[in-house]
C-alpha cells in the first residue's frame, strides 16, 4: 500500500522586492501582497521508492536555483534529486530572477532566492513525516477561463491577446489522494493557462488565479491542493494584463469550483452497490452499502530520461552580454528624465536583450539536452518538462498515454524557454522570436514524453 503526506511552507517574497516582470511596466518594486506565496508538497512512497512533488508560487525556477533546492531537499528529507519534481505556477506577479534589467529592489532578490532551499526542504520534510496509508484516484473536468493567446492583426502580425479560434486545452486534470478512511490528503490540479491576469499595472505580489483556485479546492474538499501548470506556452486567460486582483480571484474561483466538483466525485477504491435490507415505512425504503470490489492501483514508478533538441542561431555570449548591458544602461538613463512612454520602450528593449542573452547562454554548446520526468502514482501519469510548451504538445502526450489520467506540465525542474510547434515558426510571434529552439523541438519532445509514459506501464 502507498503512503502519502502533504506539507506546506510560506515563501511570500518581501514587500519592496524587484517585481515588475513586464516590459510595459514602469514601477520596479512590489508595493504589497495580494495573497501568500506557498511551497506545497505531496510526498508518496511504496516503502522503497520515495517521490516528492512541489508546487511553487513563482514565475520560473532557474537551473541554478533548481539545483540548490534539490541539494537541500536531499540533505534534509533524504529525497533523491531525480525523484523530486519542482514545478513553478508561472505567476507573472512574483519577484524577478537574479539577473534583471531593474535597478530598485534587486538588493532583496538574491537573499530571497537563497532562502528558498531551506523553506522548500521544510515543506518536503513536513509531507514526509505526515505520510500515512493512502489510495489514489483520478478524474477530469473542463474550465473555460483560458484561451489561445496568439491572435493576428489584419496584416498578419501576431500579438499576445485573445484568439478565440486558436488551439486551447481546457481540461481540468485531477489526482485525488485520500487516506484509508477516505479523508483527503491532497489534490493535484493540472490546468493550462498563463497566470497573466494581473499585468503591468499590478504592483502587488500575487500568485494570480492559481492561488485562489487552490484555496477554493481546499475549502470545499479538505487537505492541501497543488497546482501544476500545464502546456501554457500559447494559452492565456480570457481576461488578462490588468491590475485588478478581483478578476484573478473571479477566474480562480471558477477553476477551483470545477476542480472541487471533480475531486468530490472521485473514490479511489472500486466499489459495488449492495442492497442490505428493505425497511417498512410509508414507502418501503431500500438501505444500501457500497462494498469494495477490489484493491485500488497503488503502483509507484518514476522514469527520468532526456531528449536532444535543435536550437536556433544566436550571437556569442560576449556579444549578447554587451547588448544587454547597453540596453540596461539606456534604461537607467531614461528612468531619470524620460517620459512614461520612453521608459516603457527602454524597459521593453532591456527585457528583449535579456532574452537574447539567455538564449545565447543556453545554446553555446549547440543542441540542448532537455530532461523529461514521468511519474506514475496509481492510475495517474505525471509528465514534467522545463519549458513553456504549446498546448498541442500536452494534448498529444495525453492522447497517447495509457494512464487513467495524465497530468502534463511545463515550468518544472528548471527552465529552458518557449517550445512552439514546427508550424508556428513560419507564423512568428513573441514565443517564436524568444525561444532558443528550432522547428522540430516540439515534435521530438512529444515522442520522447510518450515513450516515457509508456515505460511507466511496462
Amino acid at each position: 500500500m502507498l503512503k502519502a503526506g502533504a506539507g506546506r511552507t510560506d515563501i511570500t517574497p518581501p514587500i519592496g522586492i524587484a517585481h515588475a516582470g513586464w516590459g510595459a511596466a514602469t514601477h520596479q518594486r512590489a508595493e504589497g501582497v495580494d495573497m501568500p506565496f506557498y511551497a506545497t508538497t505531496l510526498y508518496v512512497t511504496d516503502g522503497e521508492l520515495e517521490l516528492a512533488i512541489v508546487d511553487l508560487d513563482m514565475g520560473v525556477l532557474t537551473n541554478r536555483d533548481d539545483a540548490s533546492i534539490r541539494a537541500e531537499v536531499e540533505k534534509v528529507a533524504g529525497i533523491k534529486p531525480e525523484n523530486l519534481r519542482l514545478s513553478a505556477t508561472h505567476t507573472h506577479s512574483g519577484p524577478v530572477n537574479r539577473q534583471s534589467w531593474l535597478d530598485e529592489g534587486m538588493e532583496l532578490v538574491g537573499p530571497y532566492w537563497d532562502s528558498l532551499p531551506s523553506r522548500v526542504a521544510q515543506s518536503v520534510n513536513t509531507a514526509r513525516w505526515a505520510a500515512k496509508p493512502a489510495h489514489v484516484g483520478v478524474g477530469k473536468g473542463s474550465s473555460s477561463i483560458n484561451i489561445n493567446r496568439r491572435p493576428a492583426l489584419s496584416d498578419g502580425t501576431l500579438f499576445t491577446g485573445r484568439n478565440w479560434d486558436g488551439f486551447v486545452d481546457r481540461e481540468v486534470g485531477i489526482v485525488a489522494i485520500n487516506d484509508t478512511h477516505g479523508t483527503p490528503i491532497a489534490t493535484l490540479l493540472n490546468y493550462t493557462c498563463h497566470p497573466t491576469i494581473l499585468g503591468p499595472a499590478n504592483k502587488l505580489l500575487s500568485p494570480d488565479y492559481p492561488g485562489t483556485a487552490r484555496q477554493v479546492v481546499e475549502q470545499h474538499v479538505g487537505g492541501l491542493c497543488l497546482f501544476l501548470q500545464g502546456a501554457a506556452g500559447n494559452c492565456g486567460p480570457t481576461h488578462g494584463f490588468i491590475g485588478e486582483v478581483a478578476v484573478a480571484k473571479w477566474l480562480g474561483t471558477r477553476l477551483g469550483l470545477e476542480a472541487a466538483r471533480v475531486r468530490l466525485e472521485i473514490d479511489p477504491v472500486p466499489r459495488k452497490e449492495r442492497l442490505v435490507e428493505v425497511v417498512p415505512s410509508g414507502a418501503d425504503l431500500g438501505m444500501y452499502e457500497d462494498d469494495p470490489t477490489g484493491e485500488p492501483d497503488d503502483t509507484l514508478r518514476v522514469v527520468n530520461t532526456s531528449v536532444v533538441l535543435p536550437v536556433g542561431q544566436f550571437p556569442t555570449i560576449a556579444e549578447a552580454q554587451a547588448g544587454f548591458d547597453s540596453a540596461v544602461n539606456t534604461l537607467s538613463a531614461t528612468r531619470k528624465s524620460g517620459s512614461e512612454a520612453e521608459i516603457k520602450e527602454a524597459v521593453k528593449n532591456a527585457k528583449r536583450a535579456g532574452f537574447v542573452l539567455g538564449n545565447a547562454t543556453r545554446t553555446v554548446n549547440g543542441p540542448m539536452s532537455m530532461p523529461i520526468q514521468a511519474m506514475r502514482i496509481g492510475r495517474a501519469a505525471l509528465v514534467a518538462i522545463p519549458v513553456e510548451p504549446f498546448a498541442e504538445i500536452g494534448v498529444a502526450v495525453k492522447k497517447a498515454s495509457p494512464a487513467g489520467q495524465t497530468l502534463f506540465g511545463g515550468y518544472s525542474n528548471g527552465y529552458m524557454g518557449y517550445m512552439p510547434m514546427a508550424d508556428n515558426f513560419e507564423e512568428g510571434g513573441y514565443e517564436v522570436t524568444t525561444t532558443p529552439m528550432a522547428a522540430g523541438a516540439a515534435e521530438e519532445t512529444i515522442a520522447a514524453c510518450s515513450d516515457a509514459v509508456q515505460a511507466l506501464w511496462r
